[in-house]
């Protein structure tokens, strides 16, 4: 819910919440709540909740029409009553607490062209400015690829340090049990070793690491050297006329050598060869110096040796207070080294961080900083580390000892962010990523997300301030906060104005119109919220609001079908929330039951009903309305969901089967793949990890932690572990890992034989139709490659006959190879008629067609999933093929506008280039390799740009 719809909520008559339909209505609970006191609806609604979950009533085996059915329908009705149905005036879009841009092509043209022509010591920053750029598009493997950058050319230990946490931060290995923050995952990139070696060296970042192969004999020993006998023990081997004088420190005299001692330092050596007194004496008095006689016997000893490794920790501790005190650079660096290659957990490094900081010990306080962030998130639920990080005291101590960055502060406030955005520790640190920023997109950057922050905790006039200064830095996106943080301070309407200016100075887009609409009614609204749509088709506000408004108007089956339109081909929480309470209000409790479950899986700790109501307290409610299944009848709908191609529905079944089998790690594992179908990558690997954690067998767990390698983009460590796993147990999906993993790009026919022999192997293992479905419909695919076609139809007819629907597109896919075209259009006739959700069938029906139909079909893709590129790319490229220049190239800038993808935007660039428009080619060819840097058909296309141009430039 948004910034003050509590105080709409109060500011409600109690009447109107029975008499409106208004989800976000008063409650039945607090000062305005709906009914009042003890015997409200609204408590009667918590305390039937409360009931249910202590007779835990979910797992019903079968359905029975009795009084408690007909109770929870009652009790159904009377939290609509109390809740109603929500009102556009009451929800708002998010501000997105990144860097957005009116050109975004530009801002990655910009970043590309700068990291070709900067210094290599200067491209870890600009890698984390691509970062930054790429936080706005819905690809977390972009993001991620520019933080592995970043880490590739870091230089200092303190840039190693954080990127190579904040890359296994990105993975959540700490939801990975058994794992500590520690372990090496064997790649220099992130070896806790190899991080606090300084030095550019980015070819060596994916090379095994060494770490695993000390062994215990090679790390540091501590020997307590305090007495007297080990003093004399470390120099028994010295001849005693090796010694020319001593250091008296107490009744206690140290025999050294001036000229070993003189060496440690140029203060020592002035002391000892200069003009001082102590140059003439053979016994010196250092009792006053705050040394003691254990430190001054261990310099002696380093002064010969060079080495601390065999000292006591405590006693390398007063080495380094005597190394700053006197200048001793080689042996501070020496006790540096060493006490942070003894940092390995929390303890220590809240142990000797304040020594570190004391005294200046950059690696002591990089290790100990390095175990800080490699624990999150739970170091930073530790009041003393939080204290570490949050305070301007806290951030100027570690800039004295050069760990104070805008890196730092970025990770930190993300993380923040992410945990909690309201809380004061995400302030204090965003306060403190603004006062690292020195860059201008820095400043943007950490300017804007204190005024998401301030916006989020209701404290508009800081929010209006933060947003002022990020616009001032030249974001122009934080207008948006401005106008927001002046329409929460009751001024509507020069929000409006500021919004009207806003789109009459730039070229418009989906968001400007989108917050455009917040400041007006009625039709005016509703005109914005379309064009809205037109401009950006991927911003979920305007279906809620068309939707929530429809309600009234045009009756709740017109809303369903809206909110359909966005779940279609983006599946929220926010969304599916709404279509929940609309079915529930049509007494479709069984939708709304699939809704409320996918919302959990999604998120589980999603609250419903404007923050009142745990998502999988209300599937309690719910299941009691509705006819429970057995596993048999699980596994029929599963089968008839998956069939149908409805994911979503595919996900409430799973997570019926979830609640109720207990092998959970196989249930868990099948949500992480339906979400990945659905395109929502965190949630995935949540689930992912969560099967890994829950799987009972050690060949299971090892074939999860495969496929989180390969999600991350580690595909080798991916394929040794499935070969790990079938060499405890063959099983299933270990062989159809591997075979998934070696099946990209294979090379030629051999490889692709042994891809075939791998899979034919997973189906004589154990598994159900679905997953053999899918395998049969992999093996079918690589047959069409070498050109084995009928071996691949009878694999695809295989697949059919247990229901895997997507085998159709395979069958049509070999008629159009064999000249069937009109086969191969009815093929695919059968698999948008079975598929619920079937944009990708009608785009590749307009293969199989002729040119009007194959418009028609492909007008129907976009209308279903705006997000598919093809049906743009085709459209532009037959108004190309009819001189319709202009046309085209507004077809490919209408779905960049909102879809920066590499295929339109090389496509863009090729007619660009056709139309002799190179500056146009150049600028698009260079964001196309932001995104890509390996495009060959790109780099082809900028390199023959670029010489165009130099020979276009006039000569003097």
């Amino acid at each position: 819910m948004q910034p003050n719809m509590y105080q709409a909520m109060r500011s409600l008559r109690v009447i109107e919440g029975y008499t409106s339909l208004n989800v976000y209505g008063p409650a039945g609970t607090g000062g305005g709540g709906g009914g009042g006191g003890g015997g409200s609806i609204g408590e009667k609604f918590f305390q039937h909740l409360d009931h249910l979950r202590t007779k835990s009533t979910r797992h019903v085996s079968s359905f029975q029409p009795n009084n408690r059915g007909i109770e929870n329908e009652s009790i159904l009705a009377d939290a609509m009553a109390i809740y109603g149905l929500p009102q556009s005036e009451l929800i708002e879009p998010h501000i997105e607490p990144c860097l957005k841009f009116v050109d975004f092509v530009e801002a990655l043209a910009d970043n590309y062209v700068r990291l070709q022509e900067c210094d290599k010591l200067e491209k870890s920053g600009l890698y984390l400015e691509q970062c930054t750029v790429f936080k706005g598009l819905d690809d977390p493997k972009l993001f991620r690829r520019g933080l592995r950058c970043a880490r590739q050319h870091s230089v200092d230990v303190h840039s190693k340090v954080v990127l190579s946490a904040w890359l296994r931060f990105d993975r959540r290995e700490d939801e990975l049990i058994g794992i500590s923050a520690m372990d090496c995952s064997g790649r220099n990139m992130e070896c806790p070793r190899t991080c606090l070696i300084s030095g550019y060296n980015p070819e060596s970042v994916d090379d095994p690491c060494d770490c695993r192969r000390i062994s215990s004999e090679d790390r540091p020993i501590d020997i307590d050297i305090g007495d007297e006998e080990c003093s004399t023990s470390l120099s028994e081997n010295v001849d005693e006329d090796y010694y020319d004088m001593s250091f008296c420190i107490g009744d206690e005299e140290i025999r050294c050598r001036r000229f070993d001692i003189a060496s440690l330092s140029r203060p020592f050596k002035a002391m000892l060869y200069g003009g001082f007194m102590e140059s003439r004496r053979e016994k010196i008095n250092f009792t006053q110096n705050e040394i003691s006689a254990k430190a001054m016997k261990a310099a002696e000893e380093y002064s010969r040796t060079k080495k601390v490794d065999l000292f006591e920790s405590d006693l390398v501790l007063e080495l380094l207070v005597l190394a700053n005190r006197f200048c001793c650079e080689e042996m501070k660096s020496a006790c540096d080294a060493h006490l942070a290659s003894l940092v390995i957990d929390m303890d220590i490094a809240m142990l000797l961080v304040e020594y570190g900081l004391q005294e200046t010990a950059y690696l002591l306080v990089a290790a100990c900083l390095q175990v800080f962030l490699r624990e999150l998130p739970n170091s930073m639920h530790n009041p003393n580390v939080v204290r570490f990080f949050c305070s301007s005291e806290a951030r100027k101590r570690l800039d004295s000892v050069g760990h104070a960055s805008f890196l730092l502060y970025y990770f930190l406030s993300q993380f923040s962010m992410e945990d909690d955005m309201k809380s004061n520790t995400t302030v204090m640190l965003l306060e403190r990523l603004g006062e690292c920023a020195s860059q201008t997109w820095e400043k943007k950057l950490a300017f804007h997300q204190l005024g998401c922050v301030m916006l989020e905790r209701k404290e508009y006039k800081d929010a209006h301030k933060w947003f002022e200064a990020a616009v001032e830095a030249g974001h122009t996106y934080s207008l948006v906060g401005v106008a927001r943080a002046k329409y929460k301070r009751g001024h509507t309407y020069k929000a409006y104005k500021m919004m009207n200016t806003l789109i009459s100075d730039h070229t418009p887009t989906g968001w400007m119109y989108q917050e455009r609409s917040l400041y007006c009614d009625g039709a005016e609204k509703m005109m914005d919220l379309m064009t809205t749509t037109e401009l950006d088709p991927t911003l979920c506000y305007p279906y809620k609001c068309r939707a929530i408004s429809m309600i009234e108007e045009q009756g709740p089956e017109a809303a369903v079908t809206e909110i359909n339109r966005i779940l279609g081909f983006k599946v929220s929480p926010d969304c599916l929330e709404i279509r929940a309470w609309i079915l529930i209000s049509m007494n479709d409790f069984k939708g709304a039951l699939r809704d409320v479950q996918a919302i959990i899986t999604l998120d589980p700790h999603y609250i419903m009903f404007h923050g009142k109501l745990q998502g999988d307290h209300l599937v309690d409610l719910l299941c009691n309305n509705v006819q429970q299944w057995n596993p048999a009848d699980c596994w029929i709908k599963l089968h008839d969901r998956w069939s149908a191609v409805d994911d979503i529905g595919s996900l409430a079944v799973v997570h019926h089967m979830l609640a109720n089998d207990p092998r959970k790690s196989l249930w868990l594992f099948r949500q992480s793949l339906l979400l990945l179908r659905l395109n929502c990558h965190k949630a995935a690997m949540r689930r992912l990890r969560m099967a890994r954690n829950h799987a009972s067998a050690e060949h299971e767990r090892i074939v999860y932690e495969g496929w989180i390698l390969y999600d991350t983009g580690h595909h080798q460590e991916a394929i040794a572990k499935a070969e790990e796993s079938i060499s405890i147990q063959r099983s299933f999906e270990a062989f159809f890992l591997k075979a998934y993993i070696l099946s990209e790009g294979i090379p030629d026919p051999e490889s692709s034989l042994y891809v075939i022999d791998l899979l034919e192997e997973a189906l004589r293992c154990p598994s159900d139709g679905l997953r053999k479905g899918q395998a049969l419909s992999n093996q079918a695919s690589i047959y069409v490659d070498i050109d084995k076609l009928d071996h691949a139809v009878d694999k695809y007819l295989t697949a059919l006959e247990i229901k895997h629907t997507r085998a159709h597109q395979g069958l049509a896919r070999i008629y159009h190879l064999r000249d069937q075209r009109t086969a191969a259009y009815d093929e695919m006739t059968k698999l948008i008629e079975k598929a619920r959700f079937s944009a990708s069938a009608y785009e590749k029906r307009s293969e199989y067609s002729d040119r009007e139909m194959a418009k028609d079909d492909l007008s129907m893709a976009t209308q279903l999933d705006p997000l598919r590129t093809y049906p743009y790319r085709y459209r532009a490229a037959v108004l190309m093929d009819d001189h319709k220049e202009a046309e085209a190239i507004a077809e490919l800038t209408n779905a960049i506008a909102f879809k920066p993808d590499l295929q339109l935007l090389h496509l863009r660039a090729a007619f660009h280039d056709s139309m002799g428009d190179n500056a146009s080619t150049v600028r698009d060819c260079e964001a196309a390799l932001c995104l890509d840097p390996n495009h060959t058909d790109t780099l082809d296309l900028y390199e023959r740009a670029q010489a165009r141009g130099k020979e276009q430039q006039p000569t003097e």
